[in-house]
């Protein structure tokens, strides 16, 4: 089989690397022989029974595994010298194991995949997924016109230009990609891959559940492009409404910033749970609760290329959405599907309308089944393996011909 090398510095313990990208490795692995780097964060390293799980996962699937250590410390330092790193392990690989083409995810291994492409001349695949530079802009991170954000900006054209092709979560990122480098994009093989779930974990619940309404928020809200205000204002519009609500964030932050932000009075007390669940358990998360809650900061050019897998795996478990403006291709997908509500403001009132809105949306008897039906045609993990096998097949032949 044709090697390739899919490199990105998630890792593979973590619940996203176990969605987004085990699951699609493992389903590549299939067609391609794949070596797969990973950067795994120190309590994940410490776990060495899930190491152990991870390696022998990999094997069945006959893929290499060489998982690094994410080192982020010191801040300054770190990055610049974890690049050399990467780039010394990639290029090495590339010449042992006779790779063909490089899967970077993410801006950081695509630079990365870049220098060495030029090095073998071995294609690569650009998986963009969001928008980096904006992201950080928009998270107070990075200041627009700084020397660090035009180096950045360099690197992005740069290797949209160079990759062999480009893979966008939503159209309205290509969109807007294409209103910036029109000439440079003429070209290039685009293609949108949104964030995809495995449907066959997250499904349904076998049974109704009773008991209070429980709100469900997964992921990170503490990034600094998620809006906890809004979290916050929808807590207590749903608490005013529903006495009996009941809310968990399932996350990896740190739990005590978290109620911080939502809850700093601790009113809701005992009502509201947050921590981590192991990515094994996230299927059972997501059916213990009535619905999830996602605002990100809709509206800043960040939010363009942003596909929430949460939404995906909620779908899928056939719960309904609540999300905001502006954010990549979800208020077009929830109204057109009507698979939840979309929140017009952070105010009282649009919160209160759109709480009322959900309460009648969910007395609809077809409303599961309609947001599973959704998962499937839009973010099933077998149509969009299905899409990179076609990108990687139109590479390589591209590059045999």
């Amino acid at each position: 089989m044709i090697s390739s090398l899919y490199l990105t510095r998630n890792g593979l313990l973590e619940p996203l690397g176990q969605s987004q990208v085990f699951g699609y490795v493992r389903g590549l692995s299939r067609d391609y022989s794949i070596t797969l780097i990973t950067y795994e964060k120190s309590e994940d390293w410490a776990d060495t029974a899930a190491i152990a799980r991870a390696h022998a996962d990999c094997a069945a699937h006959g893929i290499r595994w060489l998982p690094q250590r994410f080192r982020p410390h010191p801040k300054i330092i770190s990055p610049a010298l974890g690049m050399m790193r990467m780039m010394w392990l990639v290029r090495r690989e590339v010449r042992r194991e006779g790779i063909r083409l490089i899967h970077a995810r993410s801006y950081i291994p695509a630079a990365v995949a870049l220098v060495v492409s030029r090095m073998t001349g071995v294609p690569f695949l650009f998986d963009m997924r969001a928008l980096w530079p904006e992201e950080l802009i928009t998270a107070g991170r990075l200041r627009r016109g700084s020397l660090i954000h035009s180096a950045i900006a360099g690197a992005e054209r740069a290797c949209l230009v160079k990759s062999a092709g480009v893979i966008s979560l939503t159209h309205a990122a290509v969109k807007h990609l294409k209103s910036v480098y029109p000439r440079e994009l003429a070209n290039q093989r685009l293609v949108v891959i949104p964030t995809c779930a495995d449907l066959d974990r997250f499904t349904p619940k076998a049974e109704t559940r009773t008991g209070p309404t429980v709100h469900g928020c997964i992921g990170t809200v503490l990034s600094g492009w998620f809006r906890t205000d809004w979290l916050a204002n929808w807590m207590r519009v749903a608490v005013a409404r529903d006495p009996d609500a009941r809310f968990e964030i399932v996350t990896r932050d740190d739990a005590q910033r978290v109620r911080a932000e939502l809850d700093p009075t601790n009113e809701l007390a005992g009502r509201l749970i947050i921590g981590p669940r192991p990515s094994k358990d996230m299927p059972d998360a997501v059916r213990g609760h009535d619905l999830s809650v996602m605002f990100y900061a809709g509206g800043e050019i960040s939010e363009l290329g942003r596909s929430p897998t949460r939404m995906a795996e909620v779908l899928g478990c056939g719960l309904p959405v609540v999300a905001n403006e502006g954010v990549g291709d979800v208020a077009d997908i929830v109204r057109k599907n009507n698979v939840g509500v979309i929140v017009e403001g952070a105010s009282v009132q649009q919160m209160g309308t759109a709480f009322d809105a959900l309460q009648n949306l969910m007395k609809d008897p077809d409303l599961p089944s309609r947001c599973r039906a959704t998962a499937e045609a839009v973010f099933s993990l077998e149509t969009g393996t299905q899409a990179y096998r076609e990108i990687y097949a139109s590479i390589l032949n591209m590059k045999d011909a």
